[in-house]
């Protein structure tokens, strides 16, 4: 059974750092793709990083340069490292996963994902 679990949200200052974790468990990452994904009020969720062997590491250009997406195969965790946050990164965080990349990071169609964590970013 494919569980995501995610934690690491909270409220930060503009300019500030917040590292994301979600624990991975039930695949392998040779053959799922990873991502992370976030959806702010009243808004639709959108793409913030993928990772898969085949096409490697993706970023959303909103975020590109202040966030780094790695993999710990060794705990089964998937870490999101944003710096520089800014309120437009205020969201609720998604970690999903999916055997094929096109449907998890263009389609946004992920086969399964987490319960999200929140992530507040003040002026």
């Amino acid at each position: 059974e494919v569980q995501l679990v995610e934690s690491g949200g909270g409220l930060v200052q503009a300019g500030g750092s917040l590292r994301l974790s979600c624990a991975a468990s039930g695949f392998s990452f040779d053959d799922y793709a990873i991502g992370w994904f976030r959806q702010a009020p009243g808004k639709e969720r959108e793409g913030v990083s993928a990772f898969s062997v085949g096409e490697g590491t993706h970023y959303a250009e909103s975020v590109e340069g202040r966030f780094t997406m790695s993999i710990d195969k060794g705990t089964n965790t998937v870490y999101l490292q944003m710096n520089s946050l800014k309120p437009e990164d205020t969201a609720v965080y998604y970690c999903a996963a999916d055997a094929a990349f096109l449907r998890l990071w263009i389609l946004l169609r992920g086969k399964y994902w987490g319960q999200g964590t929140r992530v507040t970013v003040s002026a």
